[in-house]
């Protein structure tokens, strides 16, 4: 599967309703580090069809980044059945981000 662009307006559906887990990548463009765990997350979402995958960018979705506490990006958020049970800020290898599903 692909990832899907998270906003205010799917959150609700695509996230909180889910009957998969959800990886989500809080990111921006500017964000050098976000550059470099785009493509893993991407990898991921086509891999994994038992996950889904979001993003949201945090400069056009600033109020789902404070939602979740996003002090810094990127940050990751697993959430599974509306509830969030692991989230990491900064760039890791893709074998830490599988750890967290």
């Amino acid at each position: 599967m692909s990832t899907v662009n998270i906003d205010r307006n799917n959150f609700s559906q695509e996230v909180m309703e889910s009957d998969r887990p959800v990886l989500l990548d809080f990111w921006a463009p500017w964000c050098g580090p976000c550059r470099m765990v785009g493509p893993v997350v991407d990898e991921i979402a086509r891999e994994r069809a038992d996950i889904k995958v979001g993003k949201v960018n945090v400069d056009e979705q600033p109020e789902l980044a404070g939602r979740f506490g996003v002090m810094a990006i990127p940050t990751l958020v697993v959430i599974r059945d509306g509830k969030v049970v692991d989230q990491a800020a900064g760039a890791r290898p893709k074998a830490q981000i599988l750890a967290m599903l």
